[in-house]
């Protein structure tokens, strides 16, 4: 394994090789565990980093799901979390400068005002660099408010959002996107100025599949919904620019493996399962791009 950690890490130092490298946070089931992550230098092709950084300790069930990481300006890496199946009126934070060391975690109660909620799924930060703010997006059911289809009064999901400059304090939390059906999963992707795509689940029975959205903020609104792109049972959407085209990574769930697909419009999608490798045991995550020192670091095990 050392052998192999020295090779990898000499990899990284290589003069020929790009100066950033991706990593992929993860998590695995029961989500007990905590925090991991993938690393790639393609985008491609990912490799385990076989070690959790980040141990849950808050929330009623103390889980980490779907791990949303962000890196502000500062350098300040910024992670979010699903703290709890049900029962939870907010998520879980933590910020890091190394990724090896975590600052104590918080809980942020960003749906205290409804006192029904049932959930809070699948945080997912984006830095706004036209704001200069940090957005965050989840889904949650507050029951018999909106429109549903044939899935449970409990299982009706819009996406609402915050935001914030600090981490300290926050904005009300409003409604993100109520799009005529279930919603979950959702995460903002950029392509150039006013110009927002949205991917997202579509959680209606019996579709429970990949769409996208347009804005021209990353706040919204978003619309013109696509047809989805992906079969049935699919989630997790997690973007990624290559710098030829577009991956989005999901979780093909019934199958219990990942796919992909690749768009250089995200109007035309073409199948990309067979070019990619993930993992098994890898969950919904976030891909960002890092200074390659961040991985070497992490490879190493420095602190």
């Amino acid at each position: 394994m050392k052998e192999l950690a020295v090779i990898l890490i000499g990899a990284l130092l290589c003069g020929a090789c790009s100066p950033k490298a991706y990593l992929f946070t993860s998590f695995h089931e029961p989500a007990n565990e905590g925090l991991r992550m993938l690393y790639s230098q393609d985008g491609y092709h990912w490799t385990d980093l076989n070690r959790t950084l980040l141990k849950p300790a808050i929330g009623q069930q103390k889980v980490m799901r779907d791990p949303s990481m962000v890196q502000g300006p500062d350098g300040t890496f910024h992670l979010v979390w699903t703290s709890s199946w049900k029962g939870d009126k907010g998520f879980g934070y933590a910020s890091s400068t190394d990724l090896m060391h975590w600052s104590e975690q918080r809980f942020l109660p960003v749906m205290e005002h409804e006192a029904t909620t049932v959930n809070v799924w699948a945080p997912e930060l984006f830095y706004d660099a036209a704001t200069r703010q940090f957005i965050i997006i989840w889904a949650s059911t507050v029951p018999y408010r909106f429109e549903k289809g044939i899935e449970d009064e409990l299982n009706n999901h819009r996406m609402y959002y915050t935001t914030t400059t600090d981490f300290r304090t926050f904005s009300p939390a409003k409604l993100f996107l109520d799009p005529g059906f279930s919603v979950i999963d959702a995460v903002i992707t950029k392509r150039k100025t006013d110009d927002y795509v949205l991917v997202l689940k579509d959680n209606t029975r019996p579709n429970r599949n990949i769409k996208v959205a347009f804005g021209t903020r990353a706040t919204g609104p978003y619309t013109g919904v696509s047809d989805a792109f992906t079969k049935k049972f699919t989630e997790g959407p997690s973007v990624v620019n290559t710098g030829k085209e577009w991956l989005i990574y999901f979780d093909s769930y019934q199958d219990k493996k990942y796919g992909a697909v690749s768009t250089t419009d995200f109007k035309t999608f073409t199948d990309a399962s067979a070019r990619v490798s993930v993992p098994e045991g890898h969950k919904h995550g976030t891909i960002l791009r890092v200074k390659k020192r961040i991985l070497t670091r992490l490879l190493k095990g420095e602190n």
